[in-house]
């Protein structure tokens, strides 16, 4: 998955912990680029544009599997949960053919696992280690509370802020549940931590039965094949077809392409492409950064007439911000002296905006600061 999504190079094996120590590496979100509705031809600084799409880096990290017991230490449970604080949120990628237990081993075909097994596993696991550093905050956090008369959301943010949890992520959840219970971590997870999962394999026929029940149960499962993605993709960095992650066809540019490589690229597309649209590889990462993290992406620029930088490159960054972010937290975002001398903003209309105005996906924004 990671290796399919970045092209880095990573071990892939089809056994248990392959991964041990965490790969760390740079995938792209895509979407439409500013560029396109404007008529302008960019010149991007952070990110690239390909075709009129602009590739926005996100930081990705791939780690070890979890097992059951996990919380408690079992296998590599404590490196991955100590992983966990750094996510925004999760992709968990499922072995959807049932040919590998909950433990990672191999299954034979005539007594399948059923993947939804490993879904309860990656929820429940993380559910007991948040439960249990709340259970070991939480009375000091009452006590306090009722000492300082400061709300029990924000002593108890300040604890957990190390997780990437919120003041307004334990208001969510204290609204639903008390927060002494199972219930109130699990519902902490899943504002905290959302997880897409990427039902992985669907070019095999076992994972495509499986995944019409998965997706039955469970919101937020995308069919996906690895294995063909990374095929597309290395064969469009050799020159051999012209792809863009997340389409649901590619071009052949080249007539040195073997019988076995055109065999595969038939199959991927008879099997994959044609039955689901896409490799569903790049729609994972951008379902879960767009859907259910809800960044939106902004371009800042120095003039907003030239829609450039000082240097005038054109549209040249493209930043990943929360919906609802004002400007001015905006400014901040961009650097500490636009805001510390912040005035205001200017938008595509020229029209002034002020510090309070909430940025929209797409915005081009020139921010006023005094010089």
């Amino acid at each position: 998955m990671l290796k399919a999504l970045t092209l880095v190079d990573v071990q892939i094996a089809n056994y248990p912990f392959t991964t041990i120590s965490a790969n760390q590496a740079v995938g792209y979100v895509i979407t439409e680029c500013a560029c396109k509705r404007l008529g302008a031809k960019c010149n991007p600084q952070n990110s690239k544009c390909v075709d009129g799409k602009r590739w926005i880096p996100v930081k990705l990290l791939d780690v070890a599997g979890l097992v059951p017991g996990a919380h408690a230490g079992k296998g590599l449970g404590n490196q991955f949960l100590d992983d966990l604080r750094q996510a925004d949120g999760l992709i968990h990628v499922l072995d959807c053919s049932g040919l590998t237990d909950a433990e990672g081993k191999q299954r034979p075909a005539d007594n399948p696992w059923d993947p939804d097994e490993n879904i309860k596993v990656l929820e429940s696991e993380v559910d007991e280690w948040l439960f249990g550093i709340i259970q070991k905050n939480v009375e000091k956090v009452e006590n306090l509370a009722r000492m300082k008369k400061t709300p029990i959301a924000r002593l108890l943010a300040e604890k957990l802020s190390g997780l990437g949890i919120t003041e307004d992520d334990i208001k969510n959840a204290m609204k639903q549940s008390d927060i002494s219970s199972r219930e109130f971590a699990t519902i902490l997870r899943r504002e905290s931590k959302p997880i897409i999962i990427a039902a992985n394999k669907i070019d095999l026929p076992s994972a495509q039965l499986n995944f019409e029940k998965i997706k039955e149960r469970h919101d937020h499962v995308i069919p996906t094949s690895a294995e063909s993605e990374l095929a597309l993709r290395e064969a469009a960095e050799h020159g051999l077809v012209k792809y863009t992650p997340g389409n649901r066809n590619f071009g052949i540019i080249s007539d040195k392409i073997n019988e076995k490589q055109m065999e595969a690229l038939d199959f991927i597309q008879k099997n994959v492409l044609g039955k689901y649209g896409s490799t569903g590889i790049q729609n994972a990462l951008n379902a879960l950064v767009f859907d259910m993290l809800q960044y939106i992406v902004v371009y800042p620029v120095a003039s907003i007439n030239k829609l450039c930088d000082t240097k005038g490159n054109v549209l040249p960054d493209a930043h990943l911000v929360r919906k609802g972010t004002t400007l001015k937290e905006f400014a901040y975002k961009v650097h500490s002296d636009m805001a510390d001398k912040f005035i205001g903003g200017l938008n595509l209309e020229k029209k002034k905006v002020g510090a309070e105005y909430e940025l929209h996906d797409g915005d081009v924004i020139e921010i006023l600061f005094s010089r």
